[in-house]
């Protein structure tokens, strides 16, 4: 392995460990703020909850992205990554407020509100990266 890629592995393992850390802590928020089981939902096959859980992690994880790849320190990307995960978890609420039977919805196995969750929580996340380049 060359000399540079070694000496950048340390640097590599920190953020990617920061980033880790961030997607297991907007996941336990998530699953604590939806009144829904998505992880039972999915193990018994409702396309709905993967389908609307995969976007919001797709949709926090593209600003956490952003963030690695434009940050200075591992304190810009906690930051900046905290910052993303709040605004995914709004971006629920207001798709829940948009649709108050998405609650009942998903685990009814509707793919059609979970799409536009998922679509939805994409989208924000596209717009929060964008903002996130400093």
């Amino acid at each position: 392995m060359p000399t540079h890629m070694m000496m950048a592995l340390p640097a590599f393992l920190a953020y990617f460990a920061v980033a880790l850390v961030l997607l297991g802590l907007f996941l336990l928020v998530y699953l604590n703020i939806t009144p829904y089981h998505e992880v039972a939902l999915i193990r018994a096959g409702n396309n709905a909850a993967a389908i609307s859980l995969g976007g919001a992690l797709v949709g926090f994880a593209m600003p956490v992205a952003n963030v690695i790849a434009h940050s200075d320190t591992l304190a810009d990307l906690a930051a900046w990554g905290a910052v993303a995960g709040v605004i995914q978890i709004l971006a629920y609420l207001v798709a829940r407020f948009t649709l108050p039977q998405i609650n009942q919805d998903i685990p009814a196995g509707r793919t059609a509100p979970a799409i536009f969750l998922a679509v939805f929580s994409l989208t924000v996340g596209l717009i929060n990266a964008a903002c996130m380049t400093y």
